[in-house]
C-alpha cells in the first residue's frame, strides 16, 4: 500500500515538475520558477525513495544497504537550499546592488549547506555498520550510532531552518499579492513548511526519548512521516496552485460562459472565430484563451444587436426583477439576459425598433471594473437567461412592441 501512495505521489509530482520546467524554458529569466521548479523536484524524489520497495530495489542495484535514505534526504537537502535562495532573494530589497548582494549571499549559503551535507554523509557511511534495510525506521534503527545521529541530526537542522524561515516569510509576501493565486499557493506552501517542522520536532523528541531509554517509536515511526508526507503534499499543492488555480477558473468559466456562447453565436456565427485542432482533441487545452474568446464574442453580439433592442427594454426588465427581491448584481444580470434575448429575437425577424438602445451591456454599480468580475457577470447572465423571469419580460416586450405596431 505504501509503494502505491509514494509511487502516485511521487508521478504525480514530476508532471508538476515538467508543467513547471515547460514555463521556466520559455522565461529562463524568472529565476523564482527555476527555484520552483528544483523544489518540486526534490519533494518528487523523497516521495519515489519512500517507497519501500523502490528504496530496497535501489539499494540491491548498488548494493550498498540503506543508500536510498542518502538520495531521498539529499533531496530533501536539495529542496531545502532552494528555499533558502528563495529567502535571500525575497529579503534582498530592490535594485541591481540588492541583487548582486542576494546572490553572493546565495553562494555562501549553497555552499554552507553543501559541506554540511558532506559531513553529514562521511557520518552515514562511518556510522552504517550493517546491511540491514530501514526504509521505515532508519531515525530509530541507529540510535547509538554517533556516525548516523550525526547525519541526522545535521540533516534536520538543515531541513528545519529553512522551513521555518520560508514558513515565516511566505506569508507576508502573499500578504501583497491580495487574492491571487499566487497568494494562495504561498500561503498553503506555509502551511506544508510549519507541519514539516512537526516532523523535525517529532524526529528530535524521538532521539532524545531513546538516548535517556524511553524509545517512543510511534512518535518517531509513525506520527513523523505521517506529518511528513501531509506537509510535502500541502508543499506540492503550494507550488501547483498558481499554474492550476487560473486554469481551474478557466474551466469553470467555460462551463458556465458555454451555453450562452453557443446560444448566441449560432444566431450570429460570423462573430466567432476558428477552434483549433488541439482544442477539439483536447478538451483542457488553451481554457484562458478559449474563456477569453467566449466571452468577447459574446460581448461582440452584444454590441451588432444593440440597434435591434426597444430602448426601454432594460428599464422593463430592472422593474419586473425587482418585484422578487434581487440584488443589484441579479438585477444587472436579468435586464442584461432580456436585453440580449429580445435583440436577438428581433434581428431574427429583422425588425428594428423606432428607439434602439445606446448598450444592452449592464453592470450593477458595486461591480468593480476588472476581468474576474465581468466573467461572473456574463455567467449571472447565462445562468438567468432561460429563466420563467425573462420569460415574463420578453412577453411584456412583445405585448408592447404590438401595440406601438398597431
Amino acid at each position: 500500500m505504501f509503494d502505491v501512495i509514494y509511487l502516485s505521489f511521487g508521478l504525480a509530482a514530476w508532471a508538476i515538475v515538467g508543467y513547471k520546467s515547460v514555463a521556466w524554458f520559455r522565461d529562463r529569466s524568472n529565476t523564482d520558477l527555476g527555484l520552483a521548479c528544483l523544489m518540486t523536484g526534490g519533494v518528487a524524489t523523497v516521495f519515489l525513495f519512500s517507497a519501500p520497495r523502490l528504496y530496497r530495489a535501489f539499494d540491491r542495484l548498488v548494493g550498498v544497504a540503506n543508500l536510498a535514505m542518502v538520495f531521498l534526504y539529499s533531496s530533501v537537502v536539495v529542496f531545502a537550499a532552494g528555499a533558502l535562495v528563495l529567502l535571500l532573494r525575497w529579503t534582498a530589497g530592490e535594485g541591481p546592488a540588492a541583487r548582486a548582494r542576494a546572490r553572493s549571499r546565495a553562494r555562501v549559503a549553497v555552499g554552507g549547506v553543501a559541506v554540511l551535507w558532506a559531513v553529514a554523509i562521511a557520518g552515514f557511511a562511518a556510522g552504517r555498520p550493517d546491511a540491514v534495510e530501514h526504509p521505515r525506521d532508519f531515525s530509530t534503527a541507529y540510535t547509538d550510532s554517533p556516525g548516523v545521529m550525526l547525519f541526522l541530526v545535521l540533516y534536520l537542522a538543515i531541513f528545519g531552518s529553512s522551513l521555518a524561515g520560508l514558513g515565516t516569510l511566505c506569508p507576508r509576501y502573499a500578504a501583497r499579492l491580495g487574492g491571487t493565486h499566487l497568494a494562495r499557493g504561498l500561503r498553503v506552501l506555509a502551511v506544508g513548511c510549519w507541519l514539516g517542522l512537526v516532523y523535525c520536532a517529532c524526529k528530535v523528541i524521538g532521539f532524545v526519548l531513546s538516548w535517556t531509554g524511553h524509545p517512543a517509536l510511534w512518535l518517531s515511526n509513525g506520527v513523523a512521516p505521517l506529518s511528513a508526507s501531509v506537509a510535502a503534499i500541502l508543499v506540492l499543492a503550494g507550488f501547483a496552485l498558481p499554474a492550476a488555480g487560473p486554469r481551474v477558473a478557466a474551466w469553470r468559466r467555460l462551463r458556465r460562459l458555454s451555453p450562452l456562447w453557443r446560444t448566441v453565436t449560432a444566431q450570429t456565427p460570423e462573430v466567432t472565430m476558428e477552434t483549433s485542432t488541439w482544442s477539439v482533441r483536447w478538451p483542457f487545452a488553451d481554457l484562458e484563451w478559449r474563456a477569453n474568446r467566449q466571452m468577447a464574442e459574446i460581448r461582440d453580439v452584444q454590441r451588432g444587436i444593440r440597434r435591434h433592442v426597444e430602448s426601454d427594454a432594460v428599464d422593463v426588465a430592472r422593474e419586473r426583477a425587482r418585484t422578487v427581491a434581487l440584488d443589484d448584481r441579479q438585477l444587472a444580470a436579468v435586464a442584461e439576459a432580456a436585453a440580449l434575448r429580445r435583440g436577438l429575437e428581433n434581428r431574427a425577424v429583422g425588425h428594428v425598433p423606432v428607439h434602439g438602445a445606446d448598450s444592452v451591456v449592464v453592470a450593477s454599480s458595486s461591480e468593480p471594473a476588472e476581468l474576474g468580475a465581468e466573467y461572473e457577470h456574463l455567467a449571472l447572465v447565462a445562468d438567468v437567461y432561460h429563466s420563467p423571469l425573462i420569460e415574463t419580460v420578453l412577453t411584456e416586450l412583445r405585448q408592447r412592441s404590438a401595440a406601438a405596431r398597431g
